[in-house]
């Protein structure tokens, strides 16, 4: 089985390293959220997950009080299929945190919280994580939750990935029409070459 305080550690140590490669490739560390109530919910959602959430869940693993502290909390007794979960989870944790970085990279100074219409000197990014899906960000934050519901065991963690998936159906159309607006034939090509979330899948 993983170590819970190692477990921990890494969370605090990718979120780390996610702030600075915002902040190094966006020009940003902290956005607020603006637009219409769906999309400052979405990224009010997404900002309590990521800084709010995932530090209090290191803590917990840090402590050892994840049992005591999650009403949600599976108990695995079998040592093979706990470490099994923890495996699986590190790994879809990890991933989620290296396409949200790589999806800051490609964006450069054309990255904005989510759902907003393209300012005019945005570009219309389609290079890294967005040459096989259009919201690499939000497959992210999927897979983040999805891994750490899979390192904490908690049934409250599969709960986010349900709501995120949610808002998600009803922001992603918003913002679809946004960028079909602001960039015309060439989004539209774009849009029928890639799926939204999954590669060749959806």
């Amino acid at each position: 089985m993983l170590d819970d305080g190692v477990i921990g550690i890494l969370i605090f140590v990718l979120l780390a390293v996610l702030v600075v490669v915002k902040r190094v490739a966006t020009g940003s560390i902290l956005d607020r959220p603006e637009g219409s109530a769906l999309v400052q919910a979405v990224n009010v959602f997404n900002l309590f997950f990521l800084l709010v959430v995932n530090p209090l869940a290191g803590v917990l693993l840090l402590t050892g009080r994840v049992a005591a502290i999650d009403p949600s909390h599976v108990v695995i007794h079998e040592p093979r299929l706990r470490a099994a979960a923890q495996i699986a989870g590190l790994a879809i944790y990890v991933t989620g945190f290296a396409v949200m970085a790589w999806a800051l990279i490609a964006l450069r100074r054309s990255y904005q919280l989510g759902g907003l219409t393209p300012r005019p000197e945005d570009r219309m990014v389609t290079s890294g994580p967005y040459r096989v899906i259009r919201h690499p960000m939000y497959a992210a934050v999927l897979l983040i939750s999805l891994g750490l519901a899979g390192l904490t065991q908690s049934l409250i963690g599969l709960a986010v990935v349900v709501i995120y998936l949610a808002l998600l159906s009803r922001l992603i159309p918003i913002e679809e029409s946004r960028l079909l607006s602001a960039y015309g034939e060439s989004y539209a090509a774009y849009r029928r070459d890639t799926r939204r979330l999954v590669p060749f899948v959806y």
